[in-house]
């Protein structure tokens, strides 16, 4: 099972506190601007991205509703 949804990081405070959220989940999550692929784990992969628009998180596997609801601040209606 894949879940798809679009962020936004505009600070690097944001980059911060993103990527200490997706590190207490145990799956696969990455991170997509264009054809880029990204961990979203990584700090220095999604400083990679161009985070000037939305960017695309893919988590795989059984996607928690936490996950999901802690990514509120971050998502892109």
């Amino acid at each position: 099972m894949k879940t798809e949804v679009k962020i936004r990081l505009s600070s690097i405070e944001d980059v911060r506190n993103f990527v200490e959220l997706v590190r207490q989940f145990e799956g696969e999550i990455d991170l997509s601007s264009g054809r880029y692929v990204v961990d979203a784990k990584s700090i220095m992969g999604i400083f990679s991205l161009d985070l000037m628009n939305p960017i695309t998180l893919t988590a795989y596997g059984e996607t928690s509703e936490k996950l999901l609801k802690d990514l509120t601040p971050y998502t892109v209606a």
